[in-house]
């Protein structure tokens, strides 16, 4: 039996995939995020674990250096891979949201065409805010976006939040929803096709342990 490779984003998402997947009989010993093995398998099962950034996943699995991995939606999106979405893991929910200075806060949302929006999303951003009419200044940042509006170089900003807590603590306020997210499996195009029968059955099982701990 030919190994299944899966990637596994360092970060939010990174335990409970861990869990889940042990939960499936996918498991190998020290899967940890912090690990300084690039690599760990489990011979038994025929399982390889490569863990990796977040940001880079997507691009792991669609090139074959994994066959599988467990990403947030909002990352899929963003990148737009060429890789199977094969389930909605349904953890690690969250949504991408448009949000301003509390003291900035206008009436419609169209009042904030031609501003300027720091992300750490452009290709979200911008397909938003083109279906909205809106032409906007977008600026890439790769950390702390709440700090763009504070020290001027952006009058709002387009990010990632979970319970809003950090946007609240930065006095800024959510203005609009740009879409919602959670943790996805996703398979490369190859690896589907080769290992359909295992990776098939690896998503029913999944499914139905998912289903499972979603029951009061």
């Amino acid at each position: 039996m030919d190994y299944l490779t899966i990637a596994l984003p360092k970060g939010k998402l990174f335990d409970k995939s861990v869990k889940v997947l042990a939960k499936v009989g996918y498991a190998a010993d020290n899967v940890v995020e912090d690990s300084r093995k690039l690599v760990i398998t489990n011979e038994e099962t025929k399982v390889k674990f490569i863990i990796v950034k977040t940001m880079d996943l997507p691009t792991y699995v669609e090139y074959g250096a994994a066959d599988i991995g467990i990403i947030g939606k909002d990352v899929l999106l963003e990148q737009r891979k060429d890789v199977y979405e094969l389930l909605d893991m349904g953890y690690g929910k969250c949504h991408l949201m448009m949000a301003v200075p509390a003291a900035r806060v206008l009436p419609n949302i169209m009042d904030y065409t031609h501003m300027r929006v720091a992300t750490k999303y452009p290709n979200s951003a911008v397909e938003f805010f083109d279906k909205m009419g809106m032409q906007m200044e977008i600026v890439k940042l790769n950390g702390s976006i709440e700090l763009a509006p504070i020290v001027g170089l952006s009058e709002l900003i387009v990010d990632i939040v979970e319970t809003g807590t950090t946007i609240r603590e930065n006095n800024l306020k959510e203005v609009a929803t740009v879409y919602p997210s959670s943790a996805r499996l996703i398979a490369n195009k190859v690896s589907f096709k080769l290992q359909h029968q295992r990776i098939k059955k690896l998503v029913r099982d999944l499914k139905k342990v998912l289903k499972e701990e979603a029951q009061p």
